[in-house]
């Protein structure tokens, strides 16, 4: 049996999501900005998807610009934002624990003669929104917070944030990551209170290179690429129609099986951290608040990247934190204050509306059996 675990970094594309890439790609194949037939028919079928990935948001088409995934969407909010604003300010409050695309991206804005405030989170991994609110002022032009990060899970208020930053400074742009809520956690967009929002294909069952930015009627953002009329000369470029495709139906899908999956995987995240907290060694990294798909632990004493291959060994598919990462120490973690040893333990559990019990118990198991074979190891020599 195999037991994949790290739904945070992908996702199995799901069949419906296939078969509408495929159908795209052999029955609707044309350019949708050509003005014959062909043209027609990909345009149509375009702007289809698009009504259908703004129904699962919660806005209106118009307000959904089609991207080559998360990391572009970030940096098309973060940059077009900010050269947008600049001659209102130069201030941009995001937090410490940020996906890296936004973390890189706040930094080069940094280069460019913004002030980047990087708010961290508690020791516990939350962050409340009185603490991002502190650091706007009247010069802050744009802040930048995911609604659920993607390492601890932890879940932020967006709502309040946006109140609370609004009563400081009615002028400032409001953008939300939302690529690990999206499809898991209930929300529309046009009730969050924010600007702007990322959100990604390969997350949620459908294919790794599409996602999306919305951009909320009215907001005006500086393009990062210039060319053609795409998108509203957004993110201009032939679309990709049959990912884009494959977007719509698995972000359908999974809005369908969102609300029938949330009592399953609540109970997943339960039980698996009832279990590991009877284990020797074993901390818990997320906060007790956290969304259930995601779950952080620390096996400690065993370095992230032994334990990781030991379980692979047995089926097991895990991370040690954010795939884009690529092993590098955890810049989340570490913006908690987490001592070193602690973080270089760290592991992430991640499910979605596919996992199991049985993945659940058989990590369990597997764990169970390796952590006292590896402290032993520490005495002698152990193998897996």
């Amino acid at each position: 049996m195999e037991c994949y675990l790290d739904n945070g970094a992908t996702t199995a594309v799901s069949p419906s999501a296939v078969a509408a890439a495929k159908r795209a790609m052999e029955e609707v194949w044309g350019n949708p900005s050509s003005l014959h037939r062909r043209g027609i028919d990909a345009f149509l079928l375009l702007q289809q998807c698009r009504e259908t990935v703004a129904g699962v948001l919660g806005c209106d088409r118009e307000e959904v610009t089609f991207t080559s995934g998360a990391t572009e969407s970030n940096n098309l909010a973060l940059f077009g934002a900010a050269r947008a604003k600049k001659r209102r300010g130069n201030r941009i409050v995001t937090t410490a624990f940020e996906h890296s695309s936004v973390i890189a991206a706040a930094g080069k804005l940094e280069t460019e003669g913004f002030e980047v405030i990087f708010v961290p989170p508690e020791p516990d991994g939350t962050l409340p929104a009185e603490k991002i609110a502190q650091a706007v002022d009247e010069n802050t032009i744009l802040v930048s917070t995911m609604l659920v990060n993607n390492e601890l899970g932890t879940v932020l208020d967006i709502p309040k944030i946006g109140r609370l930053i609004r009563r400081k400074n009615k002028e400032v742009l409001f953008h939300c990551d939302g690529v690990q809520a999206f499809c898991k956690i209930p929300f529309k967009v046009s009730r969050l209170g924010v600007d702007l929002m990322s959100v990604s294909a390969h997350k949620i069952h459908g294919p790794k290179g599409v996602g999306a930015l919305y951009v909320k009627k009215g907001v005006r953002i500086q393009p990062l690429l210039y060319g053609g009329a795409q998108e509203k000369k957004l993110r201009p470029g032939t679309e990709g129609v049959p990912m884009i495709a494959a977007f719509a139906a698995a972000a359908q899908e999974s809005a369908q099986k969102m609300l029938p999956s949330q009592e399953k995987v609540a109970e997943l995240n339960r039980v698996l951290r009832e279990r590991l907290a009877a284990l020797d060694g074993v901390v818990l990294n997320s906060p007790a608040d956290a969304s259930p798909y995601i779950l952080n632990l620390s096996v400690l004493g065993i370095r992230s990247e032994i334990m990781l291959h030991a379980l692979e060994e047995q089926g097991i598919y895990v991370s040690s934190g954010s795939a884009c990462a690529k092993g590098e120490p955890s810049h989340v973690l570490s913006a908690m204050g987490m001592e070193r040893s602690r973080a270089d333990s760290a592991l992430r559990i991640s499910f979605t509306y596919e996992s199991t019990m049985e993945e659940v118990e058989m990590l369990v198991e597997t764990l169970t059996s390796l952590i006292p074979r590896f402290r032993q190891g520490k005495k002698g020599t152990v193998h897996i």
